[in-house]
């Protein structure tokens, strides 16, 4: 399997503390504030980072399954491994994870801009659809986070 050197990048600047923003990618709560509709996570190398969008589907398909938290740094980046949606199988059901890697940095008291990349991704067609799927999720993803953090 060939990696390529494809990046998925994605910045925001939302209206929150560094604190209040690094609570909402790092907690069980601060998750379900802008990021699916349950979770498991426990911040510390190789533990949980799964996040669940379809809560009424069977084990393996409720969404970020099987994710795990690679490093972090607090208040400063947090790193995970990734997994492709459902609708893909032929790259959900592989062993190899892509992974997230998201940096905060403090603009002000109440804002900080938030990076998000998304790496290694393999070469072929089907990573390639899963690709373009990302592409367009994680900007909505940080809508969501920059909608939640203006509530």
């Amino acid at each position: 399997m060939k990696i390529t050197d494809k990046n998925i990048q994605k910045i925001k600047t939302v209206d929150a503390s560094l604190e209040t923003v690094w609570l909402k990618w790092t907690t069980h709560a601060g998750l379900k504030t802008f990021f699916g509709l349950d979770n498991k996570i426990e911040l510390t190398p190789g533990g949980p980072y799964e996040i669940y969008f379809l809560l009424d589907q069977p084990v393996g398909r409720k969404g970020g399954e099987g994710n795990r938290v690679l490093s972090f740094v607090p208040n400063q980046m947090l790193s995970f491994t990734w997994n492709a949606p459902p609708q893909i199988p032929e790259i959900r059901n592989q062993k190899y994870r892509t992974w997230v890697v998201v940096n905060y940095r403090q603009i002000s008291q109440e804002r900080t801009e938030v990076t998000l990349n998304h790496l290694g991704w393999p070469e072929g067609e089907k990573w390639d659809e899963t690709f373009d799927y990302f592409q367009r999720a994680w900007g909505i993803v940080m809508d969501s986070l920059a909608e939640s953090c203006s509530r």
